[in-house]
This record gives C-alpha cells, structure tokens and sequence, in this order.
C-alpha cells in the first residue's frame, strides 16, 4: 500500500540533472501533478492522470489533495547556527545606528556576548531553544538544516552544544547535520595561536571521539582565524574523519576560497568578496558556494555577485545563517532575498534552496528533488506557480510539510 499520494497540484516543481550534478540545470515543471510515497521514499512523480493510475489516493494511507498549489522538494538549509542561548536585540537598534558588526564585537558584543549566555545555559535550555527553532524552520518548509555549535569555545561547552543539537536532532521531523565550529571566534583574552592549539589538542579529539559532527567549519577572517591557522585546523579535523566547510571571504578576501579548494571543503560559505578566480577555484575543485542573502540584508551591506557564480557555471546553494545576529530561521525569505536582492531567477533560487544546498552538506540521495528513489521531503505551497514564493514576499506561503511520506506540519 501506498503511504502517501499528493495529487492535482497546478505544479510539482522539482530540479533537473542527477546526484551530485554541477551544472546549473532549472527546474521541471509539471502541471496538474502528483507524488507518490512508499516507505520514506518517492516511487512516483508525473502528471495526476498517471501517479493516482499506478497509486490511487484512496488506496493509500494518507493523501493530500494539493488542487491549486504548488510542490517543492522540502528546502534545505546548509548553513545555520541555531543553537545558543540569549537575546542580542539591542544589537540590532546599535547596527541601525551605524555599528559596524567588528565594532560590536571589539566592545564585547556579538559572538562572544552568546558564548557568555550559552557557557552559563543547561543542555535543556538549549534543546529547548534549538527545538522551537526547529519547529519554525519546518513550518516554512525546511526538512534538512545544518547546525553548527561555536557558541562554546570550549571543550565542555562545545561538547554541550553538539550534545544539544544530537538530541534534538532525535526529538525533531526535520534532519539534522551536525557541524563542528569551535574556531568560531577567539575567546576574549586569549592569544589566537594558542587558541588554535586547543582547538586542535583538545577539542577537535573531544568531539571526534564523541561522534557527534560530520563537518569541521572555521570562521577564516580578518581579525579572526587566518588562512594559515584555519588551513591547520580544517586538516586537524581531517585527520579525525571531520569534513571541511570553511566561512569565506566575508568581510575581507583573505584567501579562504582557495583554502577550500586545496583542502576539497564540502563548502565555501558567505563569499561577499570572492573574485572571479575564486569563483573558478571553486568550480574546478567541486566546493558548493554557499550564499547568504540574509546576512547581507541584516548588516545593511551589499550582497555577494550570484551573477558572476552564474556566468562562470557554479551553481550557489543558499542558506539562512540563521544566528543571534542574522534572525530569520525561513528560507522562503532566503529565497525572497536571492530574488529581490542578488536577482537570481526563481528557478535559480528554488533550485539554490535544495538540490544545490543538499550538495553543501553532501546529501547524494535526492534529497532536495522529486524523483523516484529520493526521500519524501515535500513542502507545499498555497501558490499556483512557484514563481510566487519569491514575488509574493513577505508571508510565508509554505502550508503542509512532508517528510519521509509523513505529513509533520498543517496550517
């Protein structure tokens, strides 16, 4: 029997091109269609008239009749650090003031203000905080995120974190990826070389022996970490059996571009100062870039060139970096931003918001398409086109989510 068959769609919007494909194939469109479900995963897609002949609805499990709304992939969200602790709102009012994000950061504010809240939190408080995160992704559509920890900078509360995060991950619908990120920011008073000692003495074999991350990600910045010591920590992480992803070229290009491509990174993430021979770098080495439109839009800064990942044939993934400083946990309005902000087409940013982000946490299932074979991630929108999820800003259009061929959410 048939679990699930979601029929009459105006759409079934799905993108094109196989496991792992680096080009910047679209979109597939298919009106008045459907989805079939068995076991977790698609078994059919195609127009309504051939999936309910194969599975009909009445048949199955649970159907959803979608007549005059549009099926997406669930999104996929790569880059998020939504598990802290505290409230950094007043540093919003300061950045519309004119503070700049380092001014904040060199008065003791931003990252290492959460670290402050997050050291003093019980693992509870910070399940709890990550779950209701959770749970407001899913109801705008996300079934795969990425969450980082880095609000520890330490090794008892970085272990906190990625402790707070796997349990979770247990309590939730949505999947869970766990990244490693304790070269997230210098703990204040510390000297940076010995820092990154310890996060490769120390913390780095705490959390490869807990097996608790798949990824080891580090903020290679001005100010921050260096090519030198965040190259050192991303081949420390290597040598544990942690992925690279590597924060990039944000404020300044430093060489973090090449970083990933030499050391074959899942991702390069933020890239607002990447050149063309990043970009080409990125390319030829295989390495997802990640943009973050939100982050751009919440510093008042300009967006990354997405126009000239296209010209050269790199498809971008995109992701909410939802964090105390970048609060937005939708990527519909990822989506939005991509659009209105960095003018990528619809197709490009639905296509950024899931096959090409599934890439940047190296998901090679199908996850972020419907096809046969793929998981059942379905968000299904109150739209006639897919077009309207980027034109019709500012609300969420997401309406039911499926995952794995079971329906977790209903508006």
């Amino acid at each position: 029997m048939t679990d699930l068959v979601v029929s009459d769609a105006a759409q079934v919007a799905t993108p094109t091109g196989s496991d792992g494909d680096n080009s910047n194939s679209g979109l597939e469109i298919i009106e008045n269609g459907a989805v079939a479900i068995e076991d977790g995963v698609v078994v059919a897609v195609g127009p309504t008239a051939d999936v309910t002949r194969a599975h009909p609805p009445e048949n199955a499990t649970e159907s959803v009749d979608a007549t005059g709304q549009t099926v997406l992939p669930g999104f996929v969200d790569p880059h998020t650090h939504a598990v802290f602790a505290g409230d950094r709102v007043d540093e919003f009012t300061a950045k519309l003031a004119g503070a700049s994000y380092q001014d904040i950061l060199a008065e003791g504010g931003g990252i290492l203000r959460t670290v402050r809240s997050t050291r003093d939190a019980s693992r509870d408080e910070l399940v709890a905080n990550l779950l209701e995160n959770l749970d407001t992704m899913l109801a705008h559509g996300t079934t795969t995120v990425e969450v980082k920890s880095g609000y520890g900078l330490d090794v008892e509360t970085e272990l906190k974190l990625l402790e707070a995060i796997d349990e979770a991950a247990d309590r939730h619908p949505i999947d869970v990826v766990p990244t490693f990120m304790g070269a997230h920011a210098v703990p204040k008073g510390a000297d940076t070389e010995e820092y990154v000692d310890r996060v490769i003495e120390e913390q780095l074999p705490a959390v490869a022996d807990a097996g608790l991350a798949e990824f080891c990600d580090v903020f290679c910045e001005a100010g921050v970490f260096s090519v030198p010591q965040s190259r050192r920590i991303l081949a420390a992480g290597q040598e544990l059996g942690l992925t690279p992803k590597i924060h990039a070229e944000e404020f300044e290009r430093l060489g973090g571009s090449q970083l990933a491509a030499d050391c074959g990174a899942t991702s390069a993430d933020h890239l607002l100062q990447a050149t063309d021979e990043d970009i080409a770098a990125l390319g030829e080495a295989g390495v997802t870039p990640v943009l973050l439109p939100g982050t751009a839009f919440s510093l008042g800064a300009a967006y990354a060139d997405a126009a000239a990942f296209e010209a050269a044939d790199v498809p971008v993934a995109l992701a909410t970096d939802f964090n105390p400083n970048c609060f937005s946990q939708s990527m519909e309005s990822v989506v939005e931003l991509a659009c209105n902000g960095m003018r990528m087409t619809p197709a490009a940013a639905i296509r950024g918001a899931t096959a090409t982000a599934a890439r940047a946490v190296d998901r090679t299932d199908g996850t972020g398409t419907i096809r046969e074979g793929a998981p059942g991630d379905l968000a299904i929108a109150t739209v006639t086109n897919y077009q309207h999820i980027p034109y019709n800003f500012g609300v969420s259009n997401v309406r039911t989510v499926i995952k794995n061929g079971t329906v977790v959410h209903r508006d």
